[in-house]
C-alpha cells in the first residue's frame, strides 16, 4: 500500500484525452486537471443562513423538467418556491457531478462537469443564482475518497503499470489469500480490475461472491475500493491527487456554490488491514479541505463521519458532522413503545455530550440510518410530528430529507437503498413529477401523502413542518442558541434554549397520558409567551400560558403526544 514516487509534473504536462469506455479504447473526453486558482468573493447570503435548516435532495428524483422521468437541475430551481414556503435556508444537492452509476452519483467520472442527465453547467448557475435571490444556500456532495471505475485515470492506471496515473489509486501486488486479513464490512476491499459483485439483494445478510470474469490475470495486483470494485479509492497519500480534489472543490465554489458535504472522511486514508477507518491521517487531511472552502467567505461545510462524528465536528477538523445515532434515540422516544423511558433520556443527554454544531436528522439517503420515518412510524402522524419537533428544535443544523415533510414513505422491494430515493410525491399520482414515465416506481401513499394536498390541509405533516421550521426561523434561541437544563421526566423531555438574553423553553410529552411537569431554577414571576401550539394551530387550542411562581418553580400539564414551545420573557 506505499505509493511509489510520482512524476506528476511531467504527467501533467503530457495530460492525455482518456477514455470512458475501456483501457484500451479510442481517446475521448479530456479530464480537465488544470490547477483552479481561489477567486474569492462576497457571499450572496445573508450572515447565519448556514444555521439552516437544510434539505438533502436527491436530484434524480426530485423534479422532472423535460418529461425524461430523471429529475435534473431545472426542476430543482422549479421547485425553489416551495422549498423557500417550507421555510429551508439550505439545500444540499445528493451528487450532481458525471458519474458511472447513472443514478445515486457517487461514482464520479468527471469532478468538474455536470451529470449529463441532470443538465448543464449553465442550469447550475441558474439554479444557484435563482436560490440565492430566495436567499437559499446551496452545497452539494463532494465525493473525495473514491471515483469510478469508470474513471478515464482508472482506466489508463489499470492499463497499464508504468501509467503516470498508476499511483492515482491504491494498488496491491499480494495475492489475495495474503490480503485475507482485510475485512470490510463482511468483503475484501482488494479487486481485479473488471471484477464485479452483483448488488446486494434487500434483506441479504452477506455480499455475493464475485461472479463476472476479471479483465486481468488472477495474478495482477489488486486495487483497494473501500466501497465495492465500482469504486476505487483514490491514494491520497499522492499530493498531486490531494491538489486535484483542491481545485475541482475550487471550481465550485469560484462558481458561487456554498459549501460541501464532505462524503465518508474518515476512509480518506487506510494504514493496514487493522486501521483502515478514522485514521489521524484523514482527519487531517478533512481539515485541509475544511479550511480551503472556509476561506470563502459564509461558505458551509458539513462531514459524513460515521466513525467518531462528534470528533469531526471539532472546528480543527470539519466543523460540522452527522450525529448519527441522535435519529435513532428521537424516533425510539417518539414511537412510545419498550425502551422509550430510556431513549427520551438519551435525547435529553445528547448534546450534553456533543457539538452544538452537529447535524441532525430523522433519515436520509443511506438505509443504515433506519427507513423513511413514515414507514418507522407505520404512519402514525401524531408520533411522526413528534420526531419532527424534537430534532427541529434541538441545538445543531437539522437536515429533513426530500419527502419526509409531507410522510411519504419507501418503495418496497426494491434492492439496497433504492427504496428511499423514489420520486417526490407532488401530487396525488406520477404526473406530479414528471410527464413521462419516472425512473422508479412512485411511494405506495402517493395518493394521500403528497404536497398538493398536504398543503390544502392545517392539520397535516407538511404544515406542522413549516410551523416548526418557522418557530427555529423567527426565534434565534432555537437557531442558534445554548442548551440547557434537559430534563427528561418518564417519556416527557424537557429543555431550554437560550441567545442574546432570549430564551425558550420546550415541552414534549412522547406518552398517551397527560402529564405534570415540574421545573425549577427558572427566573421568579417571569411570564411565559406561549409560542406552540397558538389559537391558529389546528386541533390543538392553546390552554392560557403558565407563569413562573416566585420561587423560580414552573408546574405545567403536558398533554398526551404534545409538544409545547414558550418564550421566557
Amino acid at each position: 500500500m506505499t505509493p511509489r514516487p510520482l512524476a506528476f509534473a511531467a504527467a501533467l504536462a503530457t495530460l492525455a484525452l482518456l477514455t470512458a469506455t475501456g483501457a484500451g479504447a479510442a481517446p475521448a473526453a479530456p479530464v480537465d486537471l488544470s490547477p483552479v486558482p481561489e477567486r474569492l468573493g462576497r457571499s450572496a447570503l445573508p450572515e447565519g443562513w448556514q444555521h439552516g435548516p437544510f434539505i438533502e435532495i436527491f436530484v434524480r428524483g426530485f423534479q422532472d423538467s423535460d418529461g425524461d422521468g430523471i429529475g435534473d437541475l431545472r426542476g430543482v430551481t422549479q421547485r425553489l418556491d416551495y422549498l423557500k414556503d417550507l421555510g429551508v435556508k439550505g439545500l444540499w444537492l445528493m451528487p450532481i457531478t458525471a458519474s458511472a452509476d447513472h443514478d445515486h452519483g457517487y461514482a464520479t467520472t468527471d469532478y468538474r462537469a455536470i451529470e449529463p442527465q441532470y443538465g448543464t453547467l449553465a442550469d447550475f448557475d441558474e439554479l444557484i443564482r435563482e436560490a440565492h435571490r430566495r436567499g437559499i444556500g446551496v452545497v452539494m456532495d463532494y465525493v473525495i475518497n473514491h471515483g469510478a471505475r469508470e474513471h478515464p485515470l482508472f482506466h489508463a492506471a489499470a492499463a497499464d503499470p508504468a501509467s503516470p496515473w498508476r499511483d492515482w489509486f491504491v494498488w496491491s501486488p499480494q495475492p489475495l489469500a495474503e490480503l485475507a486479513d482485510w475485512d470490510i464490512w463482511g468483503h475484501t476491499p482488494w479487486y481485479l480490475p473488471g471484477e464485479q459483485v452483483p448488488e446486494l439483494p434487500e434483506g441479504a445478510s452477506a455480499p455475493p461472491k464475485p461472479t463476472s470474469t476479471p479483465l486481468a490475470p488472477a495474478g495482477s495486483p489488486r486495487y483497494y475500493a473501500t466501497f465495492g470494485p465500482d469504486m476505487p479509492d483514490f491514494n491520497m497519500r499522492n499530493p498531486a491527487v490531494v491538489k486535484y480534489h483542491a481545485d475541482s472543490l475550487r471550481f465550485w465554489l469560484n462558481r458561487g456554490l456554498d459549501g460541501y458535504r464532505l462524503d465518508a472522511v474518515p476512509h480518506l486514508i487506510e494504514n493496514s488491514a487493522r486501521d483502515w477507518n478514522d485514521q489521524p491521517e484523514s482527519r487531517a487531511l478533512t481539515g485541509d479541505f475544511a479550511r480551503l472552502i472556509k476561506r470563502y467567505p459564509h461558505r458551509f461545510v458539513v462531514c459524513e463521519a460515521t466513525a467518531e462524528p462528534k470528533v469531526y465536528t471539532r472546528p480543527e477538523i470539519c466543523g460540522s458532522a452527522f450525529a448519527f445515532g441522535l435519529e435513532r434515540a428521537v424516533i425510539d422516544a417518539a414511537k412510545g413503545g419498550d425502551g422509550a423511558d430510556e431513549a427520551v433520556a438519551r435525547v435529553a443527554r445528547f448534546f450534553t455530550e456533543s457539538p452544538l454544531s452537529m447535524a441532525t436528522m430523522l433519515s436520509n439517503h443511506d438505509i443504515f440510518a433506519g427507513r423513511r420515518p413514515w414507514d418507522q412510524f407505520q404512519g402514525d402522524e401524531a408520533r411522526y410530528k413528534l420526531a419532527a419537533a424534537t430534532y427541529l428544535l434541538l441545538p445543531g443544523t437539522p437536515f429533513l430529507y426530500y419527502g419526509e415533510e409531507i410522510g411519504q414513505a419507501g418503495v418496497a422491494g426494491l434492492p439496497g437503498d433504492a427504496p428511499l430515493r423514489a420520486p417526490m410525491s407532488w401530487t396525488g399520482d406520477v404526473r406530479g413529477f414528471s410527464s413521462g414515465t419516472p425512473f422508479r416506481p412512485a411511494a405506495p401513499n402517493i395518493a394521500t401523502h403528497n404536497a398538493q394536498a398536504q398543503a390544502a390541509d392545517p392539520g397535516s405533516l407538511l404544515n406542522f413542518y413549516k410551523a416548526m421550521l418557522a418557530l427555529r426561523n423567527t426565534q434565534p434561541a432555537l437557531a442558534r442558541g445554548s442548551y440547557e437544563a434537559p430534563l427528561a421526566q418518564g417519556r416527557v423531555l424537557s429543555f431550554q434554549r437560550a441567545y442574546r438574553g432570549e430564551r425558550v423553553l420546550v415541552v414534549i410529552n412522547y406518552g398517551q397520558e397527560a402529564a405534570q411537569v415540574a421545573l425549577a431554577g427558572l427566573s421568579a414571576k417571569r411570564p411565559l409567551r406561549r409560542l406552540h401550539p397558538t389559537a391558529s394551530t389546528p386541533a390543538r387550542p392553546p390552554m392560557p400560558a403558565p407563569r413562573v411562581d416566585a420561587t423560580g418553580r414552573l408546574t405545567l400539564t403536558a398533554a398526551p403526544l404534545s409538544v409545547q414551545v414558550f418564550r421566557l420573557r
